[in-house]
């Protein structure tokens, strides 16, 4: 069983070797043209943990596994889309950064099941050539909804999935 919880500073080599084995996993899946040129880098994710939206997950021998970073609140890289058009605009959360150790399978479901109790509402994106994650948001029931562009103008797929939790009766009688 995977536990996820905050990402700490003394976790930062572990989430950079889980980010070095998705990228290399990127590369031999012929995506060579996500997570270039040092992305993530040690500050990013220095950063993450400083604003508290860095998250791992540890198996059962406390081996960190995954990473990833859950931001709640407006994406500005989301503001505009492009060839279509956000399901919804309630408040929403965003996955970023997800990576592993390769170790474990269903890590974006493991991701994802953790970030909707945080939220009903997730978008996540990814590269054009990042086909796994690509198939893996849409059979989880994420929907494309069109392209986003980065800070640095780069294109990317974007996603959402929305649940709709039981509505209460919160009358009195």
């Amino acid at each position: 069983m995977i536990r996820i919880r905050k990402g700490t500073t003394e976790d930062i080599d572990a989430i950079m070797d889980c980010y070095d084995t998705a990228r290399q996993f990127m590369r031999k899946s012929g995506n060579r043209n996500q997570w270039i040129n040092g992305y993530p880098s040690r500050e990013l994710v220095e950063r993450d943990i400083a604003q508290g939206v860095s998250y791992v997950g540890c198996d059962e021998s406390r081996e960190l596994v995954m990473a990833f970073a859950f931001i709640k609140g407006e994406d500005p890289t989301y503001s505009v889309i492009e060839d279509g058009e956000w399901l919804n605009g309630l408040p929403y959360g965003t996955i970023h950064r997800l990576g592993s150790n390769g170790k474990h399978r269903g890590i974006l479901r493991l991701c994802v099941d953790f970030c909707f109790t945080l939220t009903d509402n997730l978008r996540l994106d990814t590269h054009a050539d990042n086909a796994p994650m690509q198939g893996a948001a849409k059979s989880m029931g994420f929907r494309r909804c069109g392209i986003i562009y980065c800070d640095d103008g780069s294109p990317r797929i974007a996603y959402q999935k929305t649940v709709r939790r039981p509505a209460t009766d919160a009358t009195e009688v």
